[in-house]
């Protein structure tokens, strides 16, 4: 812990902004945050999807911003704590949330593309808040699911369009054309500028398409609780599928 409550408030505001509000011994981060308390407000309508025992467990927090998840799994007694994120902003943020709340967090500046380097997997991996962020998304599922996820993968991402799920074809003929333009039917929406002033944002799902990119890429959905949140397993890979999955094989 750091000095007194004007030094902690200081050492915050040196660290400013914060997209993250946490609570440092009585200190918030991001008091003013525009979503609320977040993301506290909505880790508390799937923090049950987590096992409140973590006790000998590893986890994996990618995109971890100021490190309030990564945080929450080391009260739950997780053994290994790792938060990955490409921002050093963030992770400077992190670094000191977990040193004031003397919690033994380990943070890595690296990119989610660069997982296969940590030649390790984990019982846990948190992937919330990063696939619209990303230009190359089902890449980085694949990646995840190759090298990092031992178990479980916890999944939210942004999606806008169609809420209902339409059954689709194991094929289509060349002229078909007509599921394209259901609202049911998997859609990645591509942004070209911005989306709500963000540069950052690459792709907006539908919940067909965010289940079905999921699936593709070797995870099971255990739970789907709220809008955008998912609990998956790591599915058996096919011999020789790599970072595909399920292998497409032609004819």
């Amino acid at each position: 812990m750091s000095g007194g409550l004007d030094a902690r408030r200081a050492r915050i505001a040196a660290l400013g902004p914060w997209f993250h509000n946490i609570e440092l011994h009585g200190v918030m981060t991001a008091p003013e945050h525009p979503l609320g308390d977040f993301p506290r407000k909505v880790w508390q309508h799937f923090s049950q999807l987590v096992p409140q025992d973590l006790t000998g467990r590893s986890v994996l927090d990618i995109g971890c911003n100021g490190g309030f998840y990564a945080l929450e799994m080391k009260r739950r007694g997780a053994a290994r704590v790792l938060g990955i994120d490409a921002d050093a902003h963030y992770l400077a943020q992190a670094r000191f949330a977990a040193a004031e709340l003397g919690l033994d967090v380990e943070y890595r500046q690296m990119s989610v593309f660069d997982v296969g380097r940590l030649g390790e997997r984990f019982d846990l991996v948190i992937f919330m808040g990063v696939l619209y962020h990303l230009r190359h998304p089902l890449l980085a599922l694949d990646l995840l699911r190759e090298h990092v996820v031992g178990d479980l993968l916890l999944f939210q991402t942004m999606q806008r369009g169609a809420r209902e799920v339409e059954p689709v074809e194991s094929d289509y003929d060349f002229e078909a054309e007509a599921h394209l333009a259901r609202p049911g039917y998997p859609k990645l929406h591509f942004i070209e500028h911005r989306y709500a002033g963000d540069p950052t944002n690459w792709w907006l799902p539908n919940r067909a398409c965010a289940e079905a990119m999921l699936r593709n890429a070797g995870f099971e959905i255990l739970q789907n609780p709220d809008r955008e949140t998912y609990l998956c397993r790591a599915a058996d890979l096919p011999y020789g599928a790599g970072a595909v999955y399920p292998a497409r094989t032609p004819g």
